[in-house]
């Protein structure tokens, strides 16, 4: 019997195509919407998280900062303090629970090789750089020791330096110069692309740090310290090892502001991909209004169609038919036309997901559970919303009904 009432209503949504095409517009703009802006969240989700990532896992990273209250609006200006081997050695020399301890110090300057040139970062630091920034090498080897103690002239280069100067060869043993110094290349970074932020990772130069200090920088500053955690120890209990060892090497008194800063990647990247999920979800929010405007229309046309067909309802009341069999067929009716909505608006805001992902350059990201609410969620606007209609006519008297012209 159910299937022969799905049958009818599917006949009466044919019969009158075009009113039951404007009748489900609502639903499929508010299913296309919903599932639209869920899936484009969820893929910038993922872009924000695999964006972090590229930074390192696990990563603290240590930078020189004034303290607190210092520096300020109205206040004594002071030179900040900034990082330097002795942090480096203490880190080293104490610090439990990491896989990892790398300095870094970065500069903007001209790289050459025969008649062309580019600007690049040029990045002075170690073989644990690599380590504790999860970056492999595509060719080559990393730095040997003693190449990072002598302050040897070798480089690590990476994929856009490469492209720019070899094209697809192999830059194994070439020499480039970086500002006045040159450098024997010894290894290809592996590619890393772009961060969220649109900066180029692969327009990198490596050196050992002292052969970037004496040629470079002119001076043995220290940028950063990137601390990789090994598995067993999350950065929440690392980062307070990390800030106790360096409050003791800088002699910050006890209550004293730190004047470096401290900051957990895990974290950013949670708190990032937090926000991000609250705005889609607000935007969904907003957008799943337009399926409450889909479903007064339901009702709507459902209260017509009872007004157009009550000599047909009187006419089955009349031959034997219950009310409760009234009831069904409308509101089987009403279901079909919202799970009709709902299964055009999916394929539309998939479609419209898929684009975005291919013109924002983010993960396209379908949630199976999701596309199943919104399927379920469709045909239970169809039966809220076409329940009074249904019942009105349910209960149409019969002879009432016959009259009815």
């Amino acid at each position: 019997m159910i299937w022969e009432t799905v049958r009818l209503a599917l006949r009466s949504v044919r019969r009158n195509a075009l009113r039951s095409f404007l009748t489900l517009l609502g639903i499929v703009i508010g299913v296309a919407a919903v599932i639209a802006m869920l899936t484009i969240g969820a893929g910038t989700t993922e872009k924000v998280k695999t964006d972090i990532a590229k930074l390192g896992s696990n990563l603290l990273v240590v930078r020189a900062g004034r303290p607190a209250g210092r520096g300020g609006p109205g206040g004594p200006e002071q030179q900040v303090r900034k990082l330097g081997d002795k942090e480096l050695a203490a880190l080293r020399a104490h610090l439990t629970g990491a896989r990892a301890i790398a300095p870094a110090a970065q500069k903007q300057v001209r790289v050459i090789y025969g008649t062309q040139n580019i600007t690049a970062g040029v990045t002075g630091t170690d073989s644990d750089f690599l380590t504790a920034r999860d970056w492999t090498l595509a060719s080559g080897r990393p730095f040997s020791d003693s190449e990072v103690r002598s302050g040897a002239g070798v480089c690590l280069i990476g994929e856009t330096v490469r492209q720019q100067f070899f094209g697809d060869g192999d830059p194994d043993g070439e020499t480039v110069r970086v500002n006045r110094s040159s450098c024997k290349v010894i290894g290809l970074l592996a590619s890393k692309g772009y961060t969220g932020f649109g900066q180029d990772q692969d327009n990198v130069v490596m050196m050992p740090l002292a052969a970037y200090q004496r040629r470079i920088a002119g001076n043995r500053d220290i940028d950063n310290i990137y601390v990789s955690a090994d598995d067993s120890t999350p950065t929440t209990e690392l980062l307070p090892r990390v800030e106790n060892i360096l409050r003791d090497v800088r002699r910050i008194p006890i209550g004293g502001d730190d004047d470096f800063d401290i900051r957990d990647m895990t974290q950013i990247a949670d708190t990032m991909a937090s926000a991000t999920t609250t705005m889609t979800g607000m935007l969904s929010a907003v957008a799943a209004v337009s399926l409450l405007v889909g479903g007064i229309g339901i009702m709507n046309i459902m209260l017509v169609s009872v007004t157009e067909r009550t000599r047909e309802i009187g006419i089955r009341l009349a031959i034997g038919a219950h009310e409760k069999h009234i009831l069904i067929q409308f509101l089987v009716e009403a279901t079909v036309l919202s799970l009709l909505g709902g299964i055009i608006g999916i394929l539309i805001g998939l479609s419209l997901a898929g684009l975005a992902s291919l013109t924002l350059t983010i993960p396209f990201a379908p949630s199976p559970a999701v596309i199943l609410l919104a399927v379920g969620f469709s045909a239970l606007i169809g039966m809220v919303f076409g329940f009074f209609p249904a019942l009105r006519g349910a209960r149409l008297d019969p002879i009432d009904a016959l009259r009815h012209e």
